[in-house]
């Protein structure tokens, strides 16, 4: 792919999935000021007793359809965000180690933390929706808040690199370089 290319993508990755974000994050909010939970807060319980709250909750008001909506609309934000900032750290990788070395390595590295995060991401999703439409169980609700801790890491990272990117993007001087390989 070329640099042109890499940029073209990483903008519409990146506001596809601010899009994206953004009909979640205001479900979300709307879901907790109705029922004083949202998904984000399912998110953060490690316990069965704490699943159980929050979707009882959800259940006596009739707003388990919104938080089964938000559940299912994050699996297209996943891939939204994992890419964009796969291709923002690219984007970094280009602008600080353009030349083979150990920089570099890392760099490429680097760049698929945030779709192993992404991965993670699916994996929380799918145990707090068995937990939401099943019995939670202790240990299901701890091995999905350790799949939340994952993703936020590689989310964290991913945002960094891309915001790395960003200034490599003003970093960058020569027109020339446009044709060259990105990858």
């Amino acid at each position: 792919m070329t640099v042109k290319e890499l940029y073209r993508r990483w903008a519409w990755t990146f506001a596809a999935a601010v899009a994206v974000f953004a009909v979640l994050a205001y479900v979300d909010l709307k879901l907790k000021a109705e029922t004083g939970w949202g998904t984000v807060d399912l998110q953060k319980v490690w316990t069965a007793n704490g699943v159980r709250a929050i979707t009882i909750a959800w259940l006596a008001r009739r707003d388990a359809a919104m938080a089964g909506f938000n559940l299912g609309f994050d699996y297209l934000f996943m891939p939204l965000y994992g890419f964009a900032f796969y291709y923002g750290t690219i984007a970094a990788r280009l602008a600080f180690a353009p030349k083979p070395g150990g920089l570099r390595r890392i760099m490429t590295l680097l760049a698929a933390v945030p779709l192993a995060g992404a991965i993670f991401d699916c994996v929380e999703n799918a145990l707090e929706t068995a937990m939401f439409v099943g019995t939670p169980t202790d240990q299901l609700a701890s091995i999905s808040y350790a799949f939340t801790t994952a993703k936020m890491i590689c989310f964290y990272i991913g945002a960094t690199m891309s915001l790395l990117g960003l200034v490599g993007l003003f970093k960058r001087k020569a027109p020339a370089e446009a044709s060259s390989e990105a990858a």
